[in-house]
């Protein structure tokens, strides 16, 4: 007997019951996207959403509807940070007490937010599935009423108010993309998309490290991956529930990864050219539209799902992504060992416009020549075309140059 769905009446519902709790987030046009597909391409940004994510519309949704006694037990949830804010929000705004669980790798940001709504919170363990299995024993322990991330019609239809809003706000919308982990947010708007338009096509992206859809989808049942390996720790989740996986199976088009350098320029892109913060998981949808333009019907909808990044990590991924972009270019240069050696190569650098960012001089290797030395450089450029110019600027004049 096949599992029965949440359909778009449920979502509706739902967005009644959200009305004045969460955002209605604004849908900003992405030029630099729109160049790339040959059409419009819009950003559904959940990232400034309550919370930085668009987590609190499930979690309150099935908080709501708790009964007073359920709600005198408090809740308990388990997330390595979204969830665990929305869930934490939730709570506060209903009055009741909340309990979270979130792995000793949670980023310290979302733990202090967390925190700073009023949730109790419990660190342990690597991963969200360890954090999942203590949540568990603590509600059976307990009798506190968990609020599963995704496996649960109440969450769907909560997370499904998104794809409501873009379709009122895109009407004619040719494809919706959605980052997806266990795929709670992927089920709720393709719920409403497919029974409200069924010619719009829904795709699904997961982080090649944590993709657990495709092999689940495959198989017929949810599989677990042994392991996950993302900086995008909002998507990093090891399986699909039963209930998402048959959402995914009977209204979802396409499943497509990104690496992390496809997320590392993704986010480097939102920032320079759509002006958000996003955070890794949250950037997936345009990472994919990125990485593969013509895969996508025109016009687009990307959904930005958070935006609550460590400003460290976010250090980290942007130098990654300007890497990725071509925008930083490690050089070696073989130069005599002689005053005004290192002066020289800095004056032709000055003179194409590369911007030096570290130096630092090697003796020592063997394969250099008695009187030479050998000159590590980074460099900030344009770009691939100007790093080209770079290399032939150097090389034209008289010195040996190797990738660092």
């Amino acid at each position: 007997m096949a599992m029965p769905l949440v359909r778009a009446a449920d979502v509706e519902a739902a967005a009644a019951l959200l009305e004045g709790v969460v955002r209605r987030t604004p849908l900003e046009h992405s030029r630099g996207l729109a160049d790339r597909v040959g059409g419009p391409v819009w950003l559904k940004c959940e990232n400034l959403q309550r919370a930085g994510s668009f987590k609190i519309r499930g979690a309150y949704t099935r908080m709501a509807r708790l009964t007073v006694s359920e709600r005198a037990q408090g809740v308990v949830a388990a997330s390595a940070g979204n969830h665990a804010q929305g869930v934490a929000l939730a709570a506060r705004l209903l009055g009741c007490a909340a309990t979270v669980f979130m792995p000793e790798t949670a980023p310290l940001p979302k733990i202090a937010a967390t925190r700073a709504y009023g949730a109790d919170i419990r660190l342990g363990g690597q991963t969200l599935g360890e954090a999942l299995l203590a949540a568990a024993d603590h509600a059976e322990r307990t009798s506190a009423v968990f609020i599963h991330p995704f496996d649960h019609p109440d969450v769907i239809a909560g997370q499904g108010t998104v794809g409501l809003e873009l379709l009122d706000q895109c009407p004619d919308v040719g494809s919706v993309v959605v980052a997806t982990g266990g795929g709670g947010l992927l089920s709720g708007v393709a719920t409403v998309v497919k029974e409200r338009r069924p010619d719009v096509r829904v795709v699904a992206v997961q982080a090649e490290g944590a993709a657990a859809f495709p092999g689940s989808l495959a198989a017929g049942r949810p599989v677990a991956l042994t392991q996950t390996a993302t900086m995008a720790d909002g998507i990093a989740v090891a399986a699909p529930s039963e209930l998402t996986l048959a959402h995914a199976q009977r209204l979802v088009d396409d499943v497509r990864t990104v690496g992390e350098e496809d997320l590392s320029r993704a986010l480097l892109f939102c920032l320079e050219r759509a002006k958000l913060v996003v955070e890794p998981a949250g950037v997936a949808a345009v990472a994919a539209v990125l990485a593969d333009p013509a895969a996508f019907r025109p016009p687009v909808v990307a959904v930005l799902s958070g935006g609550n990044i460590d400003p460290l990590l976010l250090l980290k991924v942007v130098q990654h992504g300007m890497a990725a972009a071509g925008r930083y270019l490690s050089l070696k240069v073989r130069v005599p060992d002689r005053p005004g050696s290192l002066a020289g190569v800095l004056a032709e650098l000055a003179a194409i416009g590369a911007n030096v960012l570290e130096v630092e001089h090697q003796r020592t290797e063997t394969r250099l020549h008695l009187g030479e030395v050998e000159i590590f450089v980074v460099l900030e450029t344009r770009g691939p075309a100007h790093a080209d110019d770079v290399l032939a600027a150097l090389s034209s004049a008289g010195y040996a140059v190797s990738a660092g």
